[in-house]
């Protein structure tokens, strides 16, 4: 096995259940016009189109009860490799309740199941040994429930010790330790930057500064994604502001995971941070004018990706 692969880790997985209403009613009878079942998760939307990509990837969490088995089951089906450690409590399920007549999402997220001290000594040795002939690491997403705060900077730690480089895509306090570890990458949203930062960012110029201060701490690419607004992708050399194209937003679910699974599959392409700052904003678009979970495909990124506008950002190197 040549070293190309990828290891995605979702600590929180879900199954999602994805229910279409003609209109959602609250506090009235509401009668689905389609429901539908996907393997959940940010490592785990991440591999589903790394996957489609063509990319060889493995995803990797815990599992628990007959909603873990369900899951497993799931990524079978998708054709995905899959290496969960087992939790006795059981996977959580997330619903997403799409409003055709708004087109609008609506998520409940369930917390997930408690991991004690031995599940999670367990899921380390799982993941040691799961880092072998792996170029790139995922992590991202929600922390259960007794998992300590620091866990993706072990995680980053023990990759690097690997020779693997980790992604990075947290809130919170699972962030801000995870910087410690220095990942490679890390992909906030413009809100998750201004809770790191402690600070409005109010223009791009204060977003590339911004991005420039987790340069400074090691890491070597910065991408910060807005919304309908675009993204900003920053590196030590260059920094772009991303302007996509029009769409109908229908579900936010997924758009961001989509353009961590686009920047990994651009690394592990060659390409530079120009094409990484086009291809991973036509993902996320192109993930956002779907319905519930449904991703992006490759086909629709390579036809779709000349519609963004990418302008280069003057800096200094650093």
């Amino acid at each position: 096995m040549t070293k190309s692969e990828v290891l995605t880790v979702t600590l929180n997985p879900s199954i999602d259940k994805t229910i279409v209403l003609p209109e959602l009613r609250v506090g009235s009878l509401n009668r689905t016009s389609e429901v539908r079942l996907d393997p959940g998760g940010k490592g785990i939307n991440v591999a589903r189109l790394l996957h489609e990509f063509g990319v060889g990837v493995t995803a990797a969490g815990w599992s628990g009860g007959a909603e873990g088995e369900a899951l497993m089951g799931y990524l079978k089906r998708d054709g995905i490799a899959a290496s969960f450690t087992p939790v006795q409590g059981r996977t959580r399920t997330n619903l997403k309740i799409v409003d055709s007549s708004k087109e609008l999402t609506t998520e409940i997220n369930e917390a997930g199941a408690v991991v004690t001290e031995a599940e999670l000594a367990a899921f380390i040795r799982d993941f040691t040994l799961l880092l072998e002939n792996v170029s790139y690491l995922i992590l991202g997403g929600s922390i259960p429930p007794g998992v300590p705060d620091t866990i993706y900077a072990r995680l980053a730690g023990i990759a690097r010790e690997h020779g693997v480089k980790t992604v990075l895509d947290a809130d919170g306090e699972a962030l801000r330790e995870g910087l410690q570890a220095v990942p490679f990458a890390v992909k906030p949203n413009i809100h998750e930057l201004e809770r790191l930062l402690g600070r409005i960012l109010a223009s791009d110029e204060e977003i590339v500064e911004a991005a420039r201060e987790l340069l400074g701490q090691g890491v070597s690419i910065v991408i910060v994604s807005m919304g309908e607004a675009g993204s900003i992708a920053v590196s030590g050399q260059e920094a772009y502001r991303v302007k996509p194209f029009e769409i109908t937003v229908k579900s936010t679910v997924g758009a961001g995971d989509s353009m961590v699974a686009c920047l990994v599959h651009c690394l592990l392409q060659g390409k530079g941070l120009r094409d990484i700052a086009a291809w991973t904003a036509a993902a996320g678009t192109l993930t956002a004018s779907k319905e519930g979970t449904q991703l992006c495909t490759l086909a629709e990124v390579q036809e779709h990706v000349h519609r963004v506008e990418v302008h280069s950002i003057g800096v200094h190197p650093l």
